[in-house]
């Protein structure tokens, strides 16, 4: 006896209709972009300036927000919004009070503004 499509179990094909739905209506990082957040966040945090992350996958942007503890509000905000690609650039840093710090094409120019400054020894 084989089975149909129409005899496999309703939930399941609703789950599987469902994540299929929801992939291409979020914005998401891609792994390349994801690695350079994440290597800043590595070193900021070797630093002892930021301790907490939280990354959101919106369906107009994605969002990745920077803690110095986790009880408080992000003090950057890190966002691309596919939705800005041909005008300023889908990337940006925004600060704690909402102020555009850059806004940019390229993730690694607009990083750069948060990013620690070499010190003179």
């Amino acid at each position: 006896m084989k089975l149909t499509p129409e005899d496999a179990d309703p939930s399941e094909n609703r789950a599987a209709a469902r994540s299929a739905a929801a992939a291409p209506n979020r914005v998401t990082f891609d792994r390349l972009e994801l690695n350079r957040i994440l290597n800043l966040y590595g070193r900021m945090v070797a630093d002892g300036e930021w301790r907490d992350y939280s990354i959101d996958f919106l369906r107009d942007r994605a969002v990745f927000s920077v803690f110095r503890r986790a009880s408080e509000v992000p003090i950057y905000r890190i966002e691309k919004d596919p939705r800005l690609a041909r005008k300023q650039g889908m990337y940006s840093v925004i600060s704690a009070t909402g102020l555009i710090l850059r806004r940019g094409h390229e993730l690694e120019r607009v990083l750069l503004v948060i990013a620690p400054k070499p010190a003179l020894v």
